[in-house]
């Protein structure tokens, strides 16, 4: 028996042994990787060594004349009817198989078979010796484990380098931007302009906040938004970026404008006590760099990693993600400083696509609570509900132990309602700046990357559940939505490493994105950017 891995990791094939008339062949059809191929790799490795032992069994008592299905029946048998087995199994082979492997043994060995047939053919005729019968199936074993760990890391480097990378379309968009910006006036105009000025803090319109360094997304956020807005008058969308994209997205919402909705493009930079003084959030963050350098040493340092599983490998490539060192993944803590006026806001991640009017969320009672959120542990799709907070904290760690339940319920960020108003009379932002420094102190040990952790934390006794249909999830990490599911929600989060704009997105899913971009655009044309 054979299991065959492709170098693309777009195949995994289990080649059976002669008697055995089908065989198993799972195919990744779509262009992306996922983690499907895993765990078909995985499952197919583990029948391959149930057979492969179950055949190598038979062989040692010469019994590989049978068929795998007809010596396992003569073994259970008997057994069923309540005596005991004939043969057993040598102890010198449980004692060879339960020995260290040599690595370099194994490695330097041209003499392992590669297949289960060439086993067998080696030890055709005289009785075969237990031992060296254990001693090459040990090596085949190992070297079937190196051969499918070194692909399960391979799929996860592929997979980071995807998501990390910006696409050379989306890195043209912002240098043409850039461009208008410093040559067009129409592309600096002020947003909003100066008679729209006094509706940024009018608590009687409907406040949104986006915050992004990626135009594109953020082009399809307001456009959705805007386009499935019953009074698009009453919406006014505050986009957030840094210094680096200010000018591009500037440039985008002057030379694009969403009347009679009102934009405002602001950069972290212009917010002064953002930039000057202490800020908990910065100190954290640059903490949080150094102690990730001390582990990372490069994508390629710890891909070349002999010893670490696969998980911890991917756990360590998944830090080098820049957005995890990025006050655009923090900022949501800052809304009641950065918005002293407002009262209430809806905040919106860039992955989301907005797909119905958004206004009656401003008629839901908050009861008091601070974060209007979509619970996700429970709902139809299992694998996206169901999601507790011992699915992102340590509860092996005794500070986290002592303070939380493993089984309460998690729930989202994405599209949340922020009342501003609750959040000011609570102590929910030193929460989140107390429990950052807990978390460095502790080595990075009491949750998985990422600002949700910190945030179930923060505003735990804080949330209020609303309605599911306001926030589906997971349309970045797994493909077993359907068309007619997404599009009856209020709001689709692309929430994973999928991507709508990478060439990795799910390619039945990426409509419900691409709907929101106009590909006659000039600017859009320039930059080669089409809809796959």
């Amino acid at each position: 028996m054979q299991l065959h891995i492709s170098p693309s990791l777009r195949h995994v094939t289990v080649l059976p042994s002669k008697g055995v008339k089908e065989f198993i062949k799972v195919k990744v059809v779509s262009r992306r990787l996922s983690y499907r191929v895993l765990v078909y790799s995985l499952l197919a490795f583990m029948l391959f060594r149930f057979t492969f032992l179950l055949t190598a069994v038979n062989t040692i008592h010469e019994e590989s004349k049978c068929s795998g299905i007809g010596c396992l029946g003569r073994k259970i048998g008997p057994r069923i009817l309540g005596r005991q087995p004939e043969p057993k199994v040598p102890d010198v082979i449980y004692q060879v198989l339960e020995q260290p492997a040599d690595q370099t043994d194994i490695e330097l060995r041209p003499e392992i078979p590669q297949t289960l047939e060439d086993l067998i053919a080696e030890f055709k005729g005289d009785k075969p010796d237990p031992k060296t019968f254990a001693v090459k199936l040990k090596a085949m074993v190992t070297q079937l484990e190196q051969r499918t760990r070194t692909a399960k890391i391979q799929e996860y480097f592929y997979r980071h380098v995807a998501s990390s990378s910006i696409p050379k379309e989306l890195n043209c968009l912002d240098l043409v931007l850039a461009n208008e910006h410093s040559t067009n006036a129409n592309a600096r105009l002020q947003l909003p302009s100066p008679e729209l000025v006094p509706a940024l803090v009018d608590n009687s319109l409907f406040h949104f906040v986006l915050a992004s360094d990626n135009v594109l997304a953020a082009s399809v956020v307001a456009s959705s938004l805007v386009k499935n807005s019953f009074h698009p008058e009453k919406v006014v969308l505050h986009v957030i970026t840094d210094r680096k994209t200010y000018s591009p997205m500037q440039a985008w919402f002057s030379l694009h404008p969403l009347a009679p909705a009102i934009i405002e493009v602001k950069g972290l930079h212009h917010f002064d006590w953002l930039t000057k003084g202490k800020v908990p959030v910065l100190e954290a963050m640059e903490k949080d760099q150094k102690a990730r350098s001390q582990f990372r040493g490069g994508s390629s340092a710890i891909v070349a990693n002999k010893t670490e599983k696969p998980r911890i490998i991917a756990a360590k490539l998944q830090a080098l993600s820049p957005k995890y060192n990025s006050l655009m993944n923090h900022i949501r803590i800052y809304l009641p400083e950065l918005f002293p006026s407002l009262n209430k806001v809806v905040f919106l991640d860039d992955d989301v696509v907005i797909q119905t009017d958004m206004s009656s969320l401003w008629d839901i009672d908050m009861n008091g609570k601070v974060n209007g959120a979509v619970e996700t542990c429970r709902g139809e799709d299992k694998y996206v509900m169901s999601k507790r907070f011992k699915s992102y904290l340590n509860f092996s760690h005794p500070l986290i132990a002592k303070n939380f339940d493993p089984n309460e319920c998690a729930w989202a960020y994405g599209m949340n309602i922020f009342d501003l108003e609750a959040w000011r009379r609570t102590n929910i932002s030193q929460t989140y700046h107390h429990w950052l420094e807990e978390n460095l102190k502790s080595d990075l040990s009491l949750w998985q990357l990422g600002t949700l952790p910190p945030g179930l934390i923060a505003f735990h006794g804080h949330v209020h559940a609303i309605d599911p249909f306001w926030h589906m999830l997971g349309l970045g990490y797994q493909d077993n939505t359907s068309i007619a599911d997404a599009e009856s929600a209020g709001v689709v989060h692309f929430n994973g490493r999928a991507k709508p704009w990478l060439d990795i997105a799910f390619p039945q899913l990426r409509p419900l994105w691409t709907k929101y971009v106009d590909f006659s655009d000039k600017i859009i044309k320039s930059c080669h950017i089409r809809a796959h």
